[in-house]
């Protein structure tokens, strides 16, 4: 699907699916989730199984994100 359908089916610019692609933490979660749903990728499950199903899924999702996207975030939790 070309990321003008996308955004057409979606309901939002083609400049907000290139930053979804680029996985830029400003863009709406509604957007986002909307996304996913047009496109066929379940985000939530109810129960250890469906969740390592999707683990797996998103596992097999990121193999073809692109280097940037992929980058580490070392959070410091030492409050």
């Amino acid at each position: 699907m070309r990321q003008t359908e996308l955004a057409e089916r979606v309901g939002v610019s083609r400049h907000t699916i290139m930053a979804i692609e680029k996985a830029d933490p400003k863009v709406a979660i509604g957007a986002v989730l909307e996304a996913a749903a047009v496109l066929g990728v379940p985000l939530l499950a109810e129960d250890t199984q469906g969740l390592n199903k999707l683990a797996g899924t998103v596992a097999n999702f990121a193999t073809l994100l692109p280097a940037r996207s992929k980058r580490k975030v070392v959070l410091d939790d030492d409050f």
